[in-house]
């Protein structure tokens, strides 16, 4: 049975960023060396970050870099904050990777080592749904997101992405399938087709990405990786390489008849191009899609990519090198590449990501929702004319890997344990209520 705990949680009150400490001790979560470390929590008796101020204030990874413009990073905190209650709504679950609202409230989870699980609004997991193909789960690799199509409630059909053992090592793909559900909260997958492969494979364990986006009736941004390693990850600047984009697929894992390359000069699946690792993404209230992407130590960015654009991953970066050293030729900037909208330094180690539309936290409306793997809560992103106006953040004292707004207007965040143990869902709604 779940365990249903209450604590009270105030966003106007924080202790926020990492203690300082040197680039190389500081982890983006999926994205460092070590697989799934913490970076160092906030030191005892810190003040708490003034409203109006940044609520980042630890030294920087690259201190010497300077931002394109000034609202690129470090954003103040907004005037008004909502106090936060935060239960605690499954308990005992395996590690997951993402979670999707059913029309009848119950929830769709995937799970790390490659099961799919059905909770009860009671937090209740139904046993392992059957059909799920076969994943790669060392490293970061697994059973990742999952998306239900717009007709779900009539079809059944579900999309979601995987790490796929290959012969030539492995890649992140995308299936569809229909979830046929049982009375005991179980149920199996059938029709299980592959329709979309990253390629080329790579016998690595790190960077699969990846979030699965759906827009539109027939329409799905699939994110992926740049698969880590040098020089692998110098494919992500090579537009006929699936390593590091953005593609934009139909519901049959065929390109968009727009997409910037249908006609040549690169996979016609691509949308965009030149990122790192995306974990995070989600459609704004113009249906524009927005990401999340781990950079390398302090150089985590917000970007809203546009058809055919390169980021710049791995030429341009904010940050570091785990080691210390600088990226490439330690460039920030070039001609032909895009500025992130928004960066980080330190990190927040980005996954899961979600545009907050409710009634539960006007404060939050039209504001991005991101996980935080590394500063352990939510990090809600305010947007005016496309930039950040204001950051600010809700300790949850977990890892987050997702994050979803429920039916009810109450967010819903998916807990990790460092090193790969059991989950937990928590729901996080208007102290009082």
């Amino acid at each position: 049975m779940f365990k249903i705990t209450r604590v009270l949680l105030t966003s106007t009150i924080l202790s926020v960023g990492l203690a300082a400490a040197p680039a190389m001790a500081q982890s983006t979560g999926d994205d460092s060396p070590l697989d799934h470390v913490d970076g160092v929590p906030p030191a005892e008796g810190d003040e708490a970050t003034a409203v109006g101020e940044p609520v980042e204030t630890e030294e920087a990874n690259a201190p010497d870099q300077e931002p394109a413009f000034p609202e690129q990073t470090r954003a103040p905190q907004p005037a008004e904050m909502p106090e936060v209650a935060v239960d605690e709504v499954a308990s005992g679950l395996p590690h997951l990777w993402a979670m999707e609202f059913m029309p009848d409230g119950r929830m769709l989870v995937t799970a790390k080592d490659g099961a799919m699980h059905i909770v009860s609004a009671e937090g209740e997991a139904g046993p392992e749904i059957d059909g799920v193909p076969e994943v790669d789960s060392a490293g970061q690799g697994g059973l990742l997101d999952v998306a239900l199509a717009p007709d779900f409630e009539s079809s059944g059909r579900i999309f979601f992405s995987f790490s796929e053992p290959r012969d030539d090592g492995n890649g992140t793909s995308v299936a569809s399938a229909t979830l046929v559900t049982d009375e005991e909260n179980g149920g199996a997958l059938e029709d299980v087709t592959v329709i979309f492969q990253q390629m080329p494979s790579y016998d690595g364990d790190k960077h699969f990405g990846s979030r699965l986006v759906v827009s539109g009736d027939d329409e799905l941004y699939v994110t992926v990786g740049e698969r880590s390693d040098a020089p692998i990850r110098e494919q992500a600047q090579d537009t006929e390489s699936g390593l590091g984009n953005v593609f934009r697929i139909n519901f049959d894992g065929e390109p968009i008849d727009d997409n910037p390359f249908v006609d040549g000069g690169g996979l016609p699946e691509i949308w965009s191009y030149g990122h790192r690792n995306l974990q995070s993404a989600a459609l704004d209230g113009e249906g524009r899609l927005w990401t999340v992407e781990h950079g390398p130590a302090g150089g985590d960015e917000l970007n809203m990519p546009e058809s055919g654009l390169n980021y710049g991953w791995p030429v341009i970066t904010y940050g570091v090198e785990y080691s210390g050293a600088e990226v490439g030729d330690g460039q920030t900037a070039q001609d032909g590449m895009e500025q992130p909208v928004y960066y980080w330094d330190p990190v927040i180690g980005p996954s899961g990501m979600a545009l907050y539309e409710g009634e539960e936290f006007p404060e939050w409306q039209g504001a991005f929702l991101i996980g935080g793997l590394v500063s352990t809560g939510l990090v809600v992103v305010h947007l005016e004319g496309d930039q950040v106006a204001y950051e600010e953040r809700v300790p949850l004292e977990a890892r987050i890997r997702d994050v979803q707004v429920g039916p009810d207007g109450a967010v819903y965040a998916v807990t990790e344990q460092r090193g790969g143990g059991g989950s937990t869902i928590l729901r996080v709604s208007r102290a009082g209520d």
